[in-house]
């Protein structure tokens, strides 16, 4: 495991940490609303480590030199995180089988 993916986990874990601190601070709170908090922060943050500057090396910034295209990209970071994430699946789900 390289540094980067050290810290991938940490941020990652410090998210979750972040999101459990504030649902067990408000406990008549929305899970919803902390998790969309959360998320809308994550954004913010992302677009801005990744805008390019008038010193942006054009291999590093491949596929991201535009807003439409960092928009791509975070819709397919988020997409891959959310199938790779243990609670993407729920018994309740409308297309869960039963047996």
């Amino acid at each position: 495991m390289n540094d980067n993916d050290i810290l991938f986990d940490d941020a990652a874990d410090q998210a979750v940490d972040l999101g459990n601190q504030i649902a067990d601070a408000n406990p008549e709170g929305d899970l919803w609303a902390v998790a969309d908090g959360l998320i809308a922060g994550a954004v913010h943050f992302w677009l801005y480590a990744h805008q390019p500057d008038d010193q942006a090396d054009e291999e590093e910034m491949e596929g991201m030199m535009t807003a439409s295209a960092r928009i791509d990209a975070l819709v397919g970071l988020l997409r891959e995180s959310a199938i790779d994430s243990e609670y993407l699946h729920s018994p309740n789900d409308r297309d869960a089988g039963r047996a």
